[in-house]
């Protein structure tokens, strides 16, 4: 079964979204406090966390920091924050979605689910990547893919990215000089479509930028087509 962890410190929300999930089958976690829910994501097998931004002893922030530091499950982040700086430094901390209370307990499980089920497609996508042929690498310029082991080398250096940068980084290198918007680039990637926050796509172009981009200010890679989108440039 599907095990799920909440780190909600208000009793109230945590025992309804705990309701909920378990009555759509999954197995769930509630822990009230940052210290706590930072100590069973980590040693703990689950397949998703919901985190709240503003927890007693350790903040939403650093969780989800540290948690992506050592594991590629879905994170997402639960706050009544809704200002843009906000939502930004949480999906750039690699976060996977950014829900503002207050929402519907029906758009919650529905996101839980939309990312529990890409989450399980990029592990079937990874298992049969490594047993692909040796051919399964792409180079362009100074930046190399292994689609078997999903290892990216930038200038002959390892560099690391989550999974939703490394799917964006493939998705744009696949399609060379093809002009994304947003939505399209959301779409493909998250594959929520318009529950969605587009804000995700646009700190992703960033990080990413950041890791493959000599000059990320001056981007040669990733070129911004003003009130359009994105394309990756050969």
């Amino acid at each position: 079964m599907t095990k799920i962890l909440i780190i909600e410190d208000d009793e109230v929300i945590a025992d309804v979204q705990k309701d909920y999930l378990e009555a759509s089958g999954f197995e769930v976690d509630v822990a009230s406090s940052g210290a706590t829910g930072l100590h069973k994501a980590l040693n703990e097998p689950y397949q998703l966390i919901l985190l709240d931004l503003m927890l007693p002893e350790t903040d939403g922030y650093d969780i989800c920091k540290q948690v992506r530091s050592q594991k590629n499950v879905p994170i997402l982040m639960v706050s009544a924050r809704k200002e843009e700086v906000d939502k930004i430094r949480g999906l750039g901390l690699g976060a996977d979605d950014y829900i503002v209370k207050p929402f519907s307990i029906g758009e919650l499980v529905a996101r839980v689910k939309a990312h529990l089920a890409r989450y399980d497609r990029l592990v079937s996508q990874g298992a049969e990547a490594e047993a692909a042929s040796p051919k399964e690498v792409i180079r362009i310029k100074g930046i190399r893919i292994d689609k078997r082991s999903r290892k990216v080398l930038i200038d002959d250096r390892e560099v690391a990215f989550t999974t939703r940068e490394y799917d964006l980084l493939l998705h744009l290198v696949a399609h060379p000089n093809r002009v994304f918007t947003k939505e399209q680039l959301f779409e493909s990637i998250w594959g929520l479509d318009s529950m969605g926050d587009l804000a995700t796509v646009t700190v992703h172009i960033s990080k990413l930028r950041e890791k493959i981009e000599p000059i990320p200010a001056k981007p040669q890679y990733i070129e911004t087509i003003w009130g359009v989108g994105y394309r990756f440039n050969l």
